[in-house]
């Protein structure tokens, strides 16, 4: 049996990480963890505890809160799917919206949140075999694992296919929402201080511009192929 490894798939927003990731464990048989639905399982909790909204943001409160709070996932009986779990309550259908989206990346800054979110992370990926997607999960997170990939995109093409998923659920929200939010993301994340959003310096680019998600899976096969078959 072939040893399992971990694989890293970090990238700007919308760029098909976490459809790429979930295919990818599940062509393996891995576990898929979406690193980006913990901090926003964790920005969902700060706006409905009152500690976070656009005008104000209650970060010592929210930090003292972070010993009480439980993040991890569990298998949904309805579809088999892991789900991000807030305190043993499934909130994978709470954490999509606009909302968590414009104040996530300024939660994710926050020294103590990283701290946190990271020590879950390496607990998940401890006996390795796991596909994690994120923003720093090749540089930070698991700066040592077998195969890393940095999927890119612009921001136009990433909009339209978020307007897409979003306007679903949400008739009202414009175009113009979506690119904002997505421009501001890519803005903070890069910028911020701690664990900035980067491509390691041995992670694959992939560059989903005019591709397919058929044609990104290939393409990440072809190198976890080759990786696994000279384990």
């Amino acid at each position: 049996m072939r040893d399992k490894i971990i694989i890293t798939i970090d990238g700007t927003s919308s760029t098909g990480k976490s459809t790429i990731a979930k295919r990818i464990a599940k062509k393996l048989d891995y576990i898929y963890i979406d690193s980006g639905a913990m901090y926003r399982a964790l920005t969902y909790y700060a706006i409905t505890n009152n500690l976070m909204s656009k005008i104000f943001f209650k970060k010592t409160s929210l930090i003292n809160d972070l010993s009480k709070i439980k993040i991890d996932f569990r298998k949904s009986y309805s579809n088999n799917n892991l789900e991000v779990n807030l305190n043993g309550i499934s909130v994978e259908n709470k954490i999509r919206s606009l909302e968590v989206s414009d104040l996530v990346s300024q939660l994710a800054a926050i020294d103590e949140v990283r701290i946190f979110m990271v020590k879950i992370q390496h607990s998940l990926g401890k006996n390795k075999g796991i596909v994690m997607d994120g923003r720093d999960i090749g540089t930070v997170v698991f700066p040592e694992a077998e195969l890393k990939f940095y999927l890119e995109a612009s921001a136009e093409l990433r909009s339209e296919r978020r307007f897409e998923e979003l306007k679903e659920t949400d008739k009202n929200i414009s175009f113009n929402e979506v690119y904002n939010n997505i421009n501001l993301r890519d803005t903070q994340d890069i910028n911020r201080y701690n664990s900035p959003l980067r491509k390691a310096s041995d992670a694959i680019l992939i560059d989903t511009e005019k591709l397919t998600l058929d044609e990104v899976e290939n393409k990440i096969s072809y190198y976890i192929s080759t990786t696994l078959s000279n384990s």
